[in-house]
């Protein structure tokens, strides 16, 4: 049933490239813990103990926030077609903001998206994968287009806007430092 491994093998990377959705999940030792579901083509395996995933403006900044003080971060996928997996990938994440040195290398593994605030590196020390028998199967119809146009609309100046209204601490209060690391 169960597998855990220390890196991706070349059949969990074709699997990771095949899911439309993940989640990710984050904590503090003190604060609540976060899972947030991910899409819009924003995950690259970037090797075998490496991925990284191009986080967009959105109405809560909680994953930067917790990085930041505990970096530790899982990444979830569910096989919603075909054969039934779920993947787990368990590691350190570090937060790359536009400022940063690494921003323009990491960005160019990614197409494009309206509203791209920051990119987290996931370091994988674990890999586990479990049954998945009693995922669901869904059928994939399309992307949701709402999150581009919306940020489209508002602009770049905009969206910084938006950073400094709504993205700038998390739910329990700690700071994402969305603003002074990206404007």
């Amino acid at each position: 049933m169960g597998q855990k491994l220390d890196v991706l093998t070349d059949k969990l990377i074709d699997f990771i490239e095949q899911q439309k959705i993940y989640f990710v999940g984050t904590a503090t030792k003190d604060s609540r813990v976060n899972v947030s579901p991910k899409g819009m083509d924003s995950l690259r395996v970037l090797s075998p103990n490496q991925v990284a995933w191009l986080n967009v403006t959105g109405s809560g900044n909680e994953t930067a926030a917790h990085v930041q003080q505990q970096p530790r971060m899982t990444l979830m996928f569910c096989a919603f077609e075909g054969a039934p997996l779920i993947l787990r990938l368990y590691g350190t994440a570090k937060l790359v903001h536009r400022q940063d040195p690494q921003w323009n290398e990491l960005y160019r593994q990614f197409h494009p998206l309206p509203g791209a605030r920051q990119i987290f590196v996931l370091d994988i020390d674990l890999v586990q994968t479990s049954c998945g028998m009693a995922v669901p199967f869904f059928d994939y119809v399309e992307e949701r287009e709402l999150l581009n146009e919306w940020a489209v609309k508002k602009g770049d100046d905009g969206i910084e806007q938006y950073w400094e209204q709504k993205n700038q601490t998390s739910l329990d209060g700690l700071p994402t430092h969305i603003v002074e690391k990206n404007i």
